[in-house]
């Protein structure tokens, strides 16, 4: 059972919820792709980001993390993956299910 579940977070304030949907739906048999924008990519800053990578592959908005005086590196997360909102709507396009957290 093949699939790939999308998550856009756009808030910090459910990252227990991220982790556990993230863990599901790979258990599931899912591949998993978040795209954090807005106050999602201060969910960058916490002690435990870096277990997120295990789930899914990150992208962020890279406008997002500047404007937030935010600075690279960060666990998980590629030079290359920071990005766009033309990202958002690639997700939106490649997968089977699309969730916003």
């Amino acid at each position: 059972m093949a699939g790939k579940l999308g998550v856009f977070v756009s808030s910090d304030e459910h990252f227990d919820h991220l982790i556990g949907i993230c863990r599901a739906a790979v258990k599931a048999g899912k591949e998993v792709e978040v795209f954090l924008s807005n106050e999602g990519v201060l969910l960058t800053q916490r002690q435990d980001f870096g277990e997120l990578e295990k789930y899914c592959h990150i992208r962020l908005c890279n406008i997002g993390f500047e404007k937030r005086g935010l600075k690279k590196p960060v666990p998980g997360v590629a030079d290359e993956d920071f990005g766009t909102q033309m990202r958002n709507a690639m997700l939106i396009e490649d997968c089977d299910r699309y969730i916003v957290l």
